[in-house]
């Protein structure tokens, strides 16, 4: 009996040594399948991948694979709080090719409402021209998964964005709202500043309008 007793937990231990290194097989499995950026086999694995994915982006200090890890959360597109937590953290990186990812993917994993407003930070008041471009690419094209309310709020922060000073950020905020709502009702963002406030009163009654049929 004794004997029987402990066969079983050799058993048992065994079986736990094993699940543990299948564990640590996938993980190494799909961190080889990120770095190949096979998008299709992650995706065959289902959304209990996502916190390996998460763990593997947080695990590295290599911005390079930290992008890659982003660009697979954006083509998966599926909410994740766990993937939106560890790309928050480089969400004002100075690194430009991790930088974008991120800027990207955020709005694809989650409707976390300080994403669109980190975007329309960045959109407005960055001093790279570039990250100020993607943030309003990301806030046209890229915010998924937001509520109603959230997407009137997003229009309501491209609309404030009418009347910055800075000609790209009009330029772009233009381009945002006419991806977002198939308009631009006229603004010019070359226009006199009489001109362009003319318009943007009307986008700000479009909005109002937009706002009673939530």
């Amino acid at each position: 009996m004794r004997l029987r007793k402990v066969t079983l937990c050799v058993v048992f231990v065994g079986a736990a040594i094993c699940a543990s290194s299948a564990l640590a097989l996938d993980r190494a499995a799909i961190d080889r399948l990120v770095m190949a950026n096979d998008v299709q086999s992650i995706e065959s694995q289902g959304q209990g991948v996502m916190p390996i994915l998460a763990d593997i982006y947080r695990a590295t200090n290599d911005k390079q694979k930290r992008a890659k890890v982003a660009g697979v959360f954006y083509q998966l597109s599926w909410k994740s709080e766990i993937a939106k937590a560890v790309m928050m953290e480089d969400v004002h990186t100075d690194d430009r090719n991790l930088r974008l990812q991120v800027q990207w993917a955020l709005g694809r994993v989650s409707n976390d409402d300080r994403i669109v407003d980190a975007l329309l930070g960045t959109m407005q008041e960055d001093g790279n021209p570039l990250f100020r471009e993607k943030a309003a690419c990301a806030l046209a094209s890229d915010q998924i998964h937001l509520s109603p309310q959230q997407r009137y709020e997003l229009l309501k922060g491209l609309v404030h964005a009418l009347a910055d000073p800075k000609f790209d950020v009009r330029s772009n905020a233009t381009l945002a709202l006419q991806i977002q709502t198939g308009q631009t009702k006229g603004f010019n963002p070359l226009a006199s500043e009489a001109e362009r406030q003319a318009k943007i009163q009307e986008w700000e009654k479009w909005l109002r309008e937009y706002s009673s049929n939530l």
